[in-house]
């Protein structure tokens, strides 16, 4: 992935499936809601080789912003912003996309980031249900 070098800053401008994905992660309803009519900012690093960075800002009206640090390949502990409890997350770079994997409580969530034609794509799914993110450049 180019971009994973180079700091990447993009703005959510179109998000479709969200809705059928959040109630089967197990999100609280209120941040459910919310999380549709925010448009988070999502910031991703590259340092030192493997060692990565995400951070999402969210906004009004939910104000949840996460930062995740994390080695390449390394299972590590996460706090999503949806409040789910006990995630342990590992995060590949497979070809040009970020592939993350998800566990908690039994649950397995798949979030894949890639650039296609200028544009960050994040496609979510769990189970039989899939979720697409399309982000672009704050910049533009």
């Amino acid at each position: 992935m180019g971009s994973v070098g180079s700091a990447i800053e993009a703005q959510l401008f179109s998000w479709d499936g969200s809705g059928a994905l959040k109630p089967k992660e197990g999100a609280p309803k209120e941040l459910s809601d919310g999380g549709d009519a925010t448009t988070p900012t999502l910031y991703i690093s590259q340092k030192d080789g493997n060692k990565m960075r995400v951070k999402i800002e969210n906004g009004p009206p939910t104000f949840f912003d996460t930062e995740v640090k994390f080695t390449l390949g390394e299972e590590f502990d996460e706090f999503p912003s949806d409040r789910r409890k006990g995630v342990r997350s590992v995060v590949n770079l497979v070809g040009e996309k970020l592939v993350y994997l998800q566990k908690w409580d039994g649950k397995e969530t798949t979030l894949v980031r890639e650039i296609k034609d200028g544009k960050l794509f994040v496609t979510l799914t769990m189970g039989d249900v899939v979720a697409v993110r399309s982000y672009r450049r704050a910049s533009e």
